[in-house]
Parts: C-alpha cells; structure tokens; sequence
C-alpha cells in the first residue's frame, strides 16, 4: 500500500506495491524464455555485502569452465573490482554498476542479455548488489536464485531477515572454518533456515578451505 494526499489534505491509500512489482516480473518471465529459447541457464547470486558472493562464484567458475562456457555479470554501486576478479579466472564477465540502486533489475539485464552471444553461451552466473532486503523482491528471470550468507553476520542472521530466506531455494552458509570464532552454532543457523523453509537445500560452505563446493555446484548445475 502506498499514501498519497488530496486536494482536501486526506490521506488516501493506494495499492502501489503490486502494480510497480507487476512489470519487474512481466520482464523477468520475458528475461527466462530469452535464456530457454537459447538452452541457457542463470542462477542469481543475492547476500550482504562480505558474506562472499564474488568468492564463491570464483570457485565455482574454476570447476566448472572446463565444461560450461561461463559468463559473470557482477552487480555493484561502482568499481569494477569484483569483474576483476572474475576476469582473471579464465570467463567473460561484465560489470554492472548501479550507482545509488540497491539491487538489479529485470530491465537492465534484459538490456545485459540482448548484447551477450547466447548462441555460445551454457552458463550465467549473476551477482547481485549486496544486501539482504531490495534484490528479493525484484526477480531477473534466473533459474535458481542462491542466498549466500556467511556465519560472521552472527547466529540470528535468518530470524532477523525471514522474508529472504522465505524466497530461497538454495543457501550457501559460508566462512564456516570461522564459526568457532564467531561463536556460531552452525547447526542452530541451519536449523533456523529450515525453520523457515522447509525445502530449503542448505550448503555449508567454506571458500578458504575449499569445503563444499563441489555439493553445491553439483545442486546448482546438474551434470548434463
């Protein structure tokens, strides 16, 4: 619902939220029959900013490039840092910098996806801007979207931002080699997901140690 006032200064309610959604998700569905017509699929990357999207998107770049040609497109306010990084695993990679928006949206990757060669394209993986709130509500047309967390923002992550954790499918809990440090019960923050969602597929991960990955891009990327 939104508020507006009149000319009489009343209040007067509109239901703006719905139809401002509407179009995102119009272009979205159109942004997935693009990628099907051409036999290609993407995932979304969504989680808060140091959580290690652009880390485990490397890892998973590195098992997978030998038999998917991969392209990234890495969301972000400004630099090209992230895209960097990409590049230097061996894949293309575009960036997208927002600016002051706090998510991508269907519109820009239409936009993304009518310049890339998808006729020699398997894979796209897309990191979104990060934080936990915007980018659930404003779908691009993947086909997985994956929330990747990490155990340094603390044991209450998933019961302080249930309405994320609502839409996942996948979760990827990174950093677990610094649970003990954190003093997170990794087993409650699970637990606390599934609460959530029940069919949730959890994945504990660690980019530094390199644990997991491998079940995850197994899940994410079945073998053809």
């Amino acid at each position: 619902m939104g508020t507006f006032i009149d000319g009489r200064g009343n209040f007067k309610e509109i239901e703006l939220k719905q139809d401002l959604l509407q179009d995102h998700w119009t272009l979205a569905a159109a942004n997935r029959r693009r990628l099907d017509r051409f036999g290609v699929k993407m995932i979304e990357f969504m989680g808060s900013v140091g959580t290690g999207k652009t880390s485990l998107i490397q890892q998973l770049v590195h098992r997978l490039k030998n038999d998917y040609s991969i392209t990234v497109i890495n969301g972000d306010l400004a630099t090209t840092i992230d895209q960097e990084r990409i590049l230097a695993c061996g894949v293309d990679a575009l960036q997208i910098n927002t600016g002051k928006e706090c998510h991508l949206d269907a519109a820009t990757l239409k936009g993304v996806l009518e310049r890339l060669d998808l006729e020699q394209t398997d894979l796209i993986l897309v990191e979104n801007v990060g934080n936990l709130i915007c980018p659930v509500d404003f779908p691009l047309g993947a086909h997985r979207r994956l929330l990747v967390i990490s155990v340094t923002e603390g044991p209450y992550v998933a019961l302080k931002h249930p309405t994320v954790f609502m839409e996942m499918e996948y979760v990827a809990v990174n950093k677990i080699d610094l649970a003990p440090v954190m003093d997170v019960d990794l087993t409650a923050l699970v637990r606390d997901i599934m609460a959530i969602r029940p069919a949730t597929r959890v994945f504990p991960v660690s980019c530094k140690e390199q644990k997991g990955i491998g079940e995850l891009a197994a899940a994410l990327v079945p073998v053809q």
